[in-house]
């Protein structure tokens, strides 16, 4: 039935595009990167409050290769995503020495709806973006640290919001075909409609993929997005769909390659896989009244997430294997207000006041036990209900030409009520944080400005770690709670300095405390309440556009992450250490445009006594592109076009091979530590070929 309503959006879509007339003017949106915020245009709120933000847009979004939708997070620097599974799954995201596992402690958004899910089947704070359309998303702000008022949940470590094209000047009709068996095809337009313009796009992607096992990915996304009005004032009404289901070849153990059991590319288990869809309505008006600029939202989303794993094998059943099933059913609700005001003082000075309404309704999320896909036991089955408020208020003070100041403070309140399979596990609770936020900017002098910055956040953990008390596993053993709200402190000392012309340089030392660190477990495939945690770092950037047809820009991040704990055992599975990129970019000059991009994950420690380490992954991706006539566009992309041979993330756990003897069936001899890696895809080509309407 959700695979039939979605068929029948996407004919509707189709429908309306085949009557887009060619009358509109123009070309696609290409509007340059402002790296740094000009205050001559811009009100005293709008203004950058630490050295760490900052905002991308549409041309530059266009012109970087990537081979995947979380990719796009790449833009926020310091930022790595990679994958440990099938292209369905959410990527693994590093920053500021956190293994962000699918999402954690980087909240994201896409025109203002929360990405992470609470208390999900998976892992908590998951964060898939694999449904937006990356040919349409105008722009990109993003935020590291939690100094924001506006960012709760999740956002410690940083957060970013996507935001979709207001409108395409053009139909576009886009076609890409690759090796590997990658075919996608892509329709968007933007007619007049009333006072406004109507977005609508469609995509689908097939992809078999380069590995042993075949990824058989069908993914389907589709926009229907009307706006009316400026950013100022009107409104946006959205609908957005998409729906996926692929073959995983998931992470490999090393012994396997080396001993020629499987290839480099190969897998153990060929059921693992799954499905998903996500579909959301959303509504956003803006407007002005008094002096006052406002802004209200309202969203609900339906998602359902059907995922099948196996990261040990046979250590646990040494008969039926160790998959196991995570079942998602949700529907989230929400609303987001926000007005601000300029006040009548002496100083120049702003209010900003605003409330965040979510209720995630659970109607299952479950931990099953399976053998290539069929059930065998269920471990756990709960229904979740998790509300939260937030209110926030922040102000922004222009004490003299080079100095100004903001302060801000947060509250949340969370309520969690859990209707467990087990009735030990059942029950409700509820918990309440305040952050404070505060941030002093010097300058500029010079074209240079200092920022000083403190802040307070937090993120969430599963709202059934906060009512278990028994061990659903065996259904015996007594287990501690978890705290339901985790309390983050950090710091930072920045510089942004734009004395020599075209150039711009950002630097950096940060810290971040948590009570309480959320660590990934390979062998179980999420995420334990753990320790304390404090991350100490340093982030270097720099923009330069030597030449009007060439831009350069290159970032450097290094972390040192550790346990709050007494011995050798401090430090933090899969805590990266240094990351690093180089980005080449040509915008379109004479029909030509080009993009170049080195990314580098450096290695780190695997598990808490560093004996076990990663190895540093370094990829290039490079684009080239032509438009002819101003209709026709080809586009070339060559993905890791040395063909690297490392891994895009690697664990250190105990697993078991079905010809081990150490699964728990006639012989138990413990399992074997290994690495487990999955290895960075291939050198891969793709060509687009696009063209205007």
């Amino acid at each position: 039935m959700q695979r039939r309503r979605f068929a029948i959006c996407v004919a509707s879509v189709l429908s309306v595009l085949a009557h887009v007339s060619d009358a509109h003017a123009g070309g696609l949106p290409t509007v340059t990167v402002e790296p740094v915020l000009v205050e001559g245009r811009l009100g005293v709120h709008e203004l950058p409050t630490s050295a760490t933000q900052g905002r991308v847009q549409a041309e530059q979004l266009a012109q970087r290769p990537i081979a995947r939708s979380g990719e796009l997070l790449e833009f926020v620097p310091g930022l790595i995503a990679t994958q440990h599974s099938g292209e369905g799954k959410a990527n693994q995201y590093f920053l500021r020495g956190f293994n962000l596992d699918h999402g954690t402690d980087f909240y994201t958004e896409v025109d203002g709806m929360p990405v992470n899910m609470r208390s999900h089947g998976h892992g908590q704070g998951y964060a898939d973006i694999n449904f937006i359309i990356p040919e349409l998303i105008g722009s990109l702000d993003y935020r590291k640290g939690p100094y924001y008022a506006e960012v709760g949940d999740f956002g410690a470590a940083g957060s970013a919001n996507l935001r979709y094209v207001d409108e395409l000047p053009h139909t576009l009709v886009r076609a890409t075909g690759g090796e590997n068996g990658y075919r996608s095809g892509l329709i968007a337009g933007s007619p007049t409609l009333g006072d406004g313009r109507l977005l609508m796009g469609l995509q689908a992607t097939r992809y078999d993929g380069p590995y042993d096992l075949e990824s058989d990915q069908k993914k389907y996304a589709g926009i229907l997005r009307y706006n009316q009005g400026d950013a100022a004032s009107g409104f946006t009404a959205s609908l957005m769909g998409y729906d996926i289901d692929y073959t995983a070849p998931d992470q490999i153990p090393l012994r396997a390659v080396q001993d020629g059991s499987i290839g480099r590319l190969g897998f153990v288990d060929p059921s693992d896989g799954g499905e998903v869809h996500r579909y959301s309505a959303n509504l956003e008006w803006r407007g002005a009244s008094d002096g006052a600029h406002w802004q209200a939202q309202a969203y609900a989303l339906d998602y359902r997430m059907d995922l099948y794993s196996n990261f040990t094998y046979f250590l646990a059943d040494a008969v039926n294997g160790d998959q196991f099933r995570q079942f998602d059913d949700r529907r989230v609700y929400g609303l987001n207000a926000h007005r601000h005001w300029a006040l009548p003082t002496a100083v120049q000075a702003d209010l900003r006041l605003g409330v965040q309404l979510r209720h995630d309704d659970i109607d299952r999320v479950g931990l099953y036990l399976t053998r290539a896909r069929a059930p065998l036991d269920t471990v756990r089955e709960d229904a979740v209900r998790e509300s939260s408020v937030g209110v926030y208020l922040s102000s922004t003070q222009r004490w003299t030409d080079w100095l100004r100041s903001e302060v801000g403070v947060r509250g949340d309140v969370y309520r969690f009520d859990v209707d467990a399979g087990l009735d030990a596990n059942s029950g409700d609770d509820d918990d309440a944080i305040f952050s404070p936020k505060a941030a002093l900017i010097f300058g500029p002098w010079a074209d240079t400005r200092l920022f000083l910055n403190y802040g307070q956040g937090f993120h969430s953990n599963d709202a059934r770690g906060v009512l278990t008390r028994i061990d659903p596993a065996d259904g015996v053993t007594p287990t501690d709670p978890v705290d339901p709200l985790v309390r983050a402190r950090g710091g930072e000392l920045g510089l942004h300095n734009a004395l020599v012309p075209n150039l711009h340089l950002s630097a950096a030392l940060w810290w971040l405390d948590f009570d309480s660190e959320l660590v990934y477990v390979g062998d179980a495939g999420n995420n334990e309440a753990g320790a304390a945690s404090k991350r100490r770092g340093v982030e270097l950037s720099a923009y330069w556009a030597p030449l009007n047809w060439l831009i350069l820009d290159a970032d450097y991040a290094y972390a040192h992450a550790r346990l709050d704990v007494p011995g050798p055992e401090d430090r933090i599975p899969n805590s990266i250490e240094n990351t690093f990129s180089l980005g080449l970019t040509v915008p379109e000059t004479g029909g030509w445009s080009a993009g170049l991009r080195l990314r580098h994950l450096g290695g780190g420690p695997l598990i808490e006594d560093n004996s076990a380490r990663s190895e540093a992954t370094t990829v290039v991706n490079a684009q080239l592109g032509y438009r002819l006539w101003q209709r026709y566009t080809a586009t070339l992309t060559v993905l890791n076009v040395f063909d690297s041979g490392d891994n895009d993330i690697t664990y250190f756990y105990e697993s078991c091979l079905a010809d081990e003897a150490c699964g728990s069936g006639e012989a138990n001899a413990g399992g074997v530590s290994d690495f487990h890696f999955h290895p960075v895809e291939p050198r891969a080509l793709r060509l687009s070929v696009a063209a205007e309407f």
